[in-house]
């Protein structure tokens, strides 16, 4: 006897044995019981969450001659005929390959004739949302107003190509992605029947690859047994056939991120590939990762956290989270969610994962809200440790702020030179950014989106758009540095401000822009 795949060996008689559908589950049944059976039905979620599944005991439940609490009998005639496939009045048709308006137009006809058996003729359409708009059309009567013995029970797994006008003529049943606790208890129960050893983490590491599909799960299960035949499974086991990382891997490569050492990086991506681990679920498994440390960081409970890892492991992914900030850890989120959506159809997996690390290692290659948060961090952290290893080097700096007397002298001639020295200061922004840049580059790159002001008191305002913005203008040491510069460009020292707008009130009116006033006068009253 040849074999059977596992998914198809314990597909479920019954609706007891559905898992995770339990709020479709208790409503079929329920119709069932009260005999209130709609003539349309939609199923509709994601892959291996039961719809055919679901829709065949459906169709067995209703034609049953001895149904028990909703559920077929699985003994009686028509029960028997529906199993083995020889019932006429279950008519499974596949829309992927009969989606023509001919196909449709065989139902309708096919529809006016009478089970010859049981009480209800049902249609199951798989994959429905494949048919033509012309299908549709002629779907569409027949869905609205069928004989009193026919059902209908469309199955998709993208219910927005649907038309409209189907969708309303359907009772409407989402299947919810399951679970992987689930899943893997699922499984457990199934490997017990087997008599097959397989280690628990083994079985819930597949729960969560499978990615809420009973079935893949199955599917991966099987083929991790026929490897390993005869043997025990282990979860390293599991790792090598599925080709997926240990977490260690995952920890020494975000070090790696966070020393901003892109050699190294490479090099535990060289490590990855030579020993044949799939990238795309490498990709897959870092987010799931990244996912564990925000929830760690960001969750004063840890034991409430649903996190599939022993309690020695997620004490150290709890310390290791502390060394990360959450805008940080959300912003390599983004970049690997991007990198997932990107490499499963790439002929260059390597190329779009080794530009994905640089990002994580270079934040300053983007300019996006995490990153500027990134750069921050990274700047803050190497002050820090240069203010204790330079502390000498402190000491003998410290005349350098000499010179700011000079400034308080050159402020007494500044009154009547100022408007003239601002503009001065306007027209050479962009230069005077560039030198800022190579000092402070997060600095620049907040003022490259800044406006130049003037206030009252004829001092300089930089107007920024965004609360973060104006809290790193004006630290000390950053308006210092953005002096310093100005002073060597004019020969002057001004006074700087920092102004941020009111984005609900767009209060951008109230300021001069200088940039606009560089060829003319500027006026005070």
């Amino acid at each position: 006897m040849s074999y059977t795949a596992l998914y198809r060996k314990f597909r479920p008689d019954n609706f007891n044995d559905v898992k995770g559908q339990d709020h479709i589950v208790t409503t079929l049944k329920n119709q069932i019981r009260s005999g209130r059976i709609g003539h349309a039905y939609l199923f509709t979620g994601t892959r291996g969450t039961g719809k055919t599944t679901v829709a065949k005991l459906f169709a067995k439940a209703v034609n049953c001659e001895n149904p028990h609490e909703g559920n077929p009998c699985n003994e009686c005639r028509t029960c028997r005929g529906i199993i083995s496939g020889t019932s006429m009045n279950v008519i499974e048709i596949d829309a992927a390959s009969n989606n023509g308006v001919e196909n449709v137009r065989e139902i309708v006809e096919e529809v006016r004739y009478s089970p010859t058996e049981g009480k209800y003729k049902v249609y199951i359409i798989d994959e429905v949302h494949m048919l033509s708009a012309g299908a549709f059309n002629a779907l569409l009567k027949t869905i609205e107003e069928p004989p009193s013995y026919v059902i209908f029970i469309l199955a998709t797994t993208e219910v927005h190509k649907i038309p409209v006008t189907i969708l309303s003529r359907c009772q409407r049943y989402d299947f919810k992605r399951i679970s992987i606790e689930t899943i893997a208890n699922r499984l457990r129960e199934l490997m017990d029947i087997e008599n097959i050893e397989i280690e628990d983490k083994a079985l819930k590491y597949i729960a969560r690859v499978a990615d809420g599909s009973l079935r893949d799960a199955l599917s991966l299960l099987d083929q991790c047994i026929s490897f390993y035949l005869g043997k025990k499974i282990t979860y390293d086991n599991v790792l090598d056939v599925l080709g997926t990382v240990d977490t260690k891997v995952f920890s020494d490569l975000l070090q790696c991120v966070k020393r901003q050492d892109v050699s190294g990086c490479i090099r535990i991506l060289d490590d990855i590939e030579s020993n044949g681990r799939e990238l795309s679920q490498f990709v897959t498994d870092f987010i799931w990762y990244l996912r564990n440390l925000l929830l760690v960081k960001t969750t004063e409970n840890v034991s409430d956290i649903i996190i599939d890892m022993s309690t020695e492991n997620l004490m150290q992914l709890k310390e290791e989270a502390q060394s990360f900030d959450e805008v940080v850890l959300m912003r390599y989120i983004r970049v690997f969610s991007d990198l997932a959506n990107q490499i499963r159809y790439a002929s260059r997996k390597r190329i779009l994962l080794e530009i994905a690390l640089i990002k994580l290692c270079k934040p300053q290659m983007e300019q996006s809200y995490e990153a500027l948060i990134n750069r921050i961090k990274i700047l803050e952290e190497k002050q820090e440790k240069g203010v204790v290893v330079a502390a000498d080097n402190k000491k003998a700096a410290a005349p350098v702020p000499m010179p700011e007397p000079e400034p308080e002298e050159k402020q007494e001639i500044l009154p009547e030179a100022l408007p003239e020295d601002l503009k001065a200061v306007a027209n050479n922004w962009k230069g005077i950014i560039g030198q800022i840049s190579k000092k402070a580059p997060a600095l620049a790159s907040v003022l490259n989106g800044s406006t130049l002001s003037i206030d009252e008191s004829k001092g300089l305002v930089i107007v920024v758009a965004d609360p973060l913005d104006k809290e790193l203008v004006d630290r000390e040491n950053h308006k210092k540095v953005i002096n310093d510069v100005i002073a060597k460009t004019i020969g002057k020292q001004t006074t700087i401000s920092v102004r941020c707008l009111d984005k609900d009130k767009e209060n951008m009116n109230d300021y001069v822009d200088l940039t606009k006033l560089i060829k003319a006068p500027i006026y005070y009253e």
